[in-house]
């Protein structure tokens, strides 16, 4: 049972860092991260766990869905100084991208303030701040 939790939590690491298109690719994923399992354990965690694929072909987890299309709908830009990302919204969006955001519990982030249609997000280091931007480029499509 605790492999299992294990392995499902580096599982969520990895679908919000890579764009994740098939089970064989999260199988090597998790082999490089010391987990030997087969695809069809992959399969299960999958189901298990509720993940989904984008249009786009590449895995998203459940709870994601909601940041994603906020992000893919309303987000026009990310850019990223030091431990920072402005993050750029359709007018009056801001807010609601921020909370998605916050909302989604993404732990490199520290917090984050908006606008009307820009947003500062806080992360604790610079290679924190980038895994979020590739995130958001992730769900916006593009990356």
């Amino acid at each position: 049972m605790k492999k299992r939790i294990e392995r499902q939590d580096v599982i969520r690491r990895v679908v919000r860092r890579e764009r994740i298109r098939t089970q064989r690719d999260l199988v090597d994923h998790l082999r490089a991260a010391g987990y030997v399992c087969t695809q069809a354990t992959v399969s299960r965690d999958i189901t298990e766990m509720g993940l989904r694929k984008l249009p786009e072909g590449v895995y998203v987890l459940a709870e994601d869905l909601h940041l994603q299309r906020m992000i893919s709908e309303l987000v026009t830009s990310v850019v990223q100084a030091e431990t920072m990302l402005i993050v750029k919204a359709s007018p009056g969006t801001a807010p609601g991208v921020a909370a998605a955001l916050d909302g989604a519990g993404l732990e490199d982030i520290l917090g984050s303030i908006a606008g009307d249609d820009t947003i500062l997000v806080i992360t604790c280091s610079a290679a924190d701040a980038a895994s979020i931007a590739d995130t958001i480029e992730k769900y916006r499509g593009r990356s």
